[in-house]
């Protein structure tokens, strides 16, 4: 069985990492990508929580995938999770958030986990994301995040080979942590440099996604009635 895939970006950056773990991990998914990128600079604009109109926009733009009647909903901007939650909660098809599954991965592979980031209003809404996913009892878990100047504007500017340098070199430099996290999809293009540089496991958050969306999506299609 074929099953539509909503893909749903703040950002152009975003789309061929995904797009790229989508045709690894389930090609045989269709997809559709909605894109606004209009949400990352007015998210870059704002200070502090996520005001109630974005809020909205990411509720409604939910909404219309649904009504384009996906599956599934996966979004791939980092900046919005609370927004990102709502839609989840009106939403009846499996809705996931970036970097969801990316925790969990990170969660099982050591307790010092070191998170790489490049576009900063993400971070504060990451790290609590993160925290609130720690079992209750193992005190020892932590996250530490690594701000990498100068990397998304490289991206953006079509620079890919100096994004990666950057995020690598950033890498580099982190001692005492059991595994990394590319915080974004759009850092994934990095990985390859990154794991030259370092001998603990490097997370992305795209083929982490993919492949916790596809068994949310097809247990709830195994569990749905038989009309």
């Amino acid at each position: 069985m074929s099953h539509k895939i909503a893909l749903i970006h703040a950002t152009r950056v975003a789309i061929d990492p995904v797009r790229d773990a989508m045709q690894k991990g389930w090609p045989e998914c269709r997809l559709v990508n909605l894109l606004d990128d209009s949400l990352s600079a007015d998210r870059a604009a704002q200070q502090g929580e996520l005001s109630e109109s974005l809020t909205e926009r990411i509720v409604d733009i939910a909404g219309y995938a649904t009504k384009l009647e996906a599956d599934g909903i996966l979004f791939t901007c980092s900046a919005f999770g609370t927004a990102i939650d709502k839609a989840a909660s009106n939403a009846a098809i499996p809705v996931l958030k970036p970097n969801e599954a990316m925790f969990q991965q990170a969660l099982l592979q050591g307790d010092r986990i070191a998170m790489l980031y490049t576009f900063e209003p993400a971070r504060d809404g990451m790290e609590q994301e993160f925290k609130a996913m720690i079992p209750a009892g193992r005190t020892r878990a932590s996250i530490s995040s690594y701000h990498v100047p100068g990397a998304m504007e490289a991206l953006r500017n079509n620079d890919s080979r100096t994004h990666d340098r950057l995020v690598a070199m950033k890498a580099a430099r982190l001692k005492g942590v059991d595994v990394i996290m590319l915080a974004h999809f759009s850092t994934t293009g990095a990985a390859s440099a990154v794991r030259q540089v370092v001998d603990v496991p490097v997370l992305t958050s795209p083929d982490c996604a993919v492949s916790r969306l596809r068994a949310l999506v097809e247990g709830a299609s195994a569990e749905a009635p038989v009309a």
